[in-house]
């Protein structure tokens, strides 16, 4: 769609709901790997939502690519207008043949305005919550603080001298997570350090890497994804050594009481599997001792 790109692009910066991760050029990142169909809606020819979808066989996606992706609308969206953007969809999907819709919410704390319409028109048609995952959140502005145990840690690790600043070394830390990731999971990361240092140079006031580190060696690192109301930990790892003197403590703190301060949220991510059925509570303990809590992030199936 290079002739609606431009038009794209503007609507999601001024939607309520949308962020970079819908712009197109970090959405076409990874194009070779999707069939892209994504849906623009017009009213008496003004553009009022958009859809970013990919599709799987018989099977629409919102978007398989991203980490979240429903409709995006504008402040002039309402209720009853997004019943009528859902009943355009659904016909749409229905005509081309598809067989149901996989649709990702956008998590309300990335919503610069309320914007749940769409959660009431998913209910007016019938859509199965199918998956639940649980991130950690802390609000800035009510932080309720790190644990006894996680201040003292704070405060031991920042007596070891460790160096915080922001760095463009994306191959080395992407490393770290890389064997971090295989050691633990037997995974790899989703992106590349290719991709990473891609989509930070379309990207730079929104993506944003921080480490730790001793003389030349990184300890930690955390990749930030940053919108207009989150810092989201993308990627966190630590080397063993960074572990044993608590680089990724250090980390955290400085993201709290300085690069990230100025956010109405800091995101730790996810700590669920299985379609939200297991819960990692040994992570989710980690991320709730310095002081986040749960908000949940929904996926919904519509069938056509």
């Amino acid at each position: 769609m290079p002739e609606y790109r431009a038009d794209w692009d503007a609507f999601v910066a001024g939607s309520k709901n949308g962020t970079f991760l819908l712009h197109r050029s970090y959405m076409e990142y990874h194009e070779d790997r999707f069939t892209d169909h994504s849906l623009l809606f017009y009213r008496k020819g003004k553009l009022i939502a958009l859809l970013p979808a990919n599709e799987e066989g018989q099977e629409v996606q919102s978007h398989g690519g991203l980490t979240y992706g429903g409709i995006i609308s504008d402040s002039r969206m309402k209720a009853p207008l997004m019943l009528d953007v859902f009943e355009a969809m659904v016909a749409y999907f229905r005509e081309q043949g598809f067989r149901k819709i996989i649709y990702k919410t956008v998590p309300h704390i990335y919503h610069r305005l309320p914007a749940e319409e769409d959660l009431y028109a998913l209910f007016r048609h019938g859509a199965v919550l199918y998956r639940r995952d649980a991130s950690s959140v802390i609000d800035m502005a009510q932080h309720t603080g790190y644990s006894r145990q996680r201040r003292w840690e704070v405060k031991k690790a920042k007596q070891a001298g460790l160096q915080v600043l922001k760095s463009e070394d994306y191959r080395r830390f992407m490393q770290i997570e890389h064997e971090l990731l295989q050691e633990r999971h037997n995974k790899k990361p989703v992106h590349t350090a290719a991709e990473v240092a891609l989509l930070a140079s379309r990207f730079p006031r929104n993506i944003r890497l921080y480490i730790a580190r001793a003389g030349e060696a990184i300890m930690a690192g955390i990749l930030i994804y940053e919108t207009a109301t989150v810092a989201h930990c993308q990627y966190m790892g630590a080397t063993a050594e960074g572990k044993s003197v608590g680089a990724m403590d250090v980390l955290v703190d400085h993201l709290l009481q300085t690069a990230c301060a100025h956010k109405k949220y800091l995101n730790f991510g996810i700590s669920t599997d299985q379609q939200g059925q297991y819960l990692n509570e040994g992570l989710i303990r980690n991320k709730e001792s310095y002081g986040a809590r749960t908000v949940v992030h929904d996926f919904y199936e519509l069938a056509l």
